[in-house]
């Protein structure tokens, strides 16, 4: 289990979930344009919003040589992003409270060099009080053959400390504390009831499916109507990323809403989301997991 280091609280005053507002970007990211765009000169990045209590924000990102920045609206708890390809180049990005109007003071404002070959989620964590800005490295290399690779991402405060097993099958993860994060697990493939359990919160089922050679990882929510929602992300599959729209199971049990409650953001809004995510991952006051 991996733990965190925060950016310092008085940069996120104010503006709730700041990087999680990018999820829903409404608009393309501009990108240099001499930029290379071959598959191994790019980085893959991608943003999630796992802080329960924390509000959206609106991003602006402004693209090299761009005549004035891209506006995105916020969005809340639960979104996670599909990975954009981000060319190399320096992006600016600034953050204000969302619905502020764009003349007022940005609360965050950073410059980023994008560079190549690695996979980050960037993530809002922890509750709003001690709202913390992290960066996941995502190890999307293949696993070994018939096997499949699988971490958990813990973001339910109602059960803080959580074990996560395969009704008779192996245990995939045990106590994992509220905000963080499991190393990889390689396991068998296959079709799996996983049980979400953890003393003095609520727990869960979920129906999964594992396929050989594919990297996946396993997000627990609050559920918007209580208890939790477990959702199955595919991240990659023999080494290459996931296209837009990988996500391979929702929740069960005492899930409520489930998906519905936390959706997803798919092709292009996607694609907007993770290159605010790379500038953030860069950012001068840089957390890493």
């Amino acid at each position: 289990m991996h733990t965190l280091r925060t950016v310092p609280r008085r940069l996120l005053a104010g503006s709730g979930a700041l990087l999680l507002g990018t999820a829903l970007a409404t608009a393309a990211i501009p990108v240099p344009a001499n930029a290379a765009t071959g598959a191994d000169t790019v980085g893959y990045v991608r943003l999630a919003h796992l802080s329960p209590d924390t509000p959206a924000v609106d991003v602006y990102l402004a693209a090299p040589g761009a005549a004035k920045p891209q506006v995105f609206p916020g969005v809340g708890y639960g979104v996670v992003s599909d990975y954009l390809e981000l060319a190399p180049g320096r992006y600016a990005v600034a953050m204000r409270e969302a619905g502020a109007p764009a003349s007022d003071p940005p609360v965050l404002t950073t410059e980023v060099a994008v560079t190549s070959g690695d996979a980050f989620t960037v993530a809002g964590v922890g509750r709003h009080a001690d709202l913390g800005l992290r960066v996941l490295n995502d190890d999307l290399s293949a696993p070994t053959d018939g096997r499949a690779k699988v971490r958990v991402i813990q973001a339910s405060v109602r059960t803080p400390v959580l074990d996560v097993a395969a009704a008779d099958g192996p245990m995939i993860a045990d106590g994992v504390q509220f905000a963080t994060t499991t190393d990889y697990q390689q396991v068998e493939p296959g079709s799996w009831r996983l049980k979400l359990t953890g003393a003095g919160g609520p727990s869960t089922d979920a129906e999964v499916r594992l396929t050989g050679g594919a990297v996946y990882s396993l997000l627990v929510l609050d559920a918007k109507q209580g208890g939790l929602t477990a959702e199955l992300r595919r991240d990659a599959e023999g080494g290459t990323v996931v296209p837009a729209g990988g996500v391979d199971t929702g929740a069960g049990g005492t899930a409520g809403a489930g998906l519905d409650a936390y959706p997803l953001v798919a092709g292009g809004l996607a694609a907007a989301a993770g290159a605010v995510a790379l500038l953030l991952w860069r950012r001068r006051r840089r957390t890493t997991w």
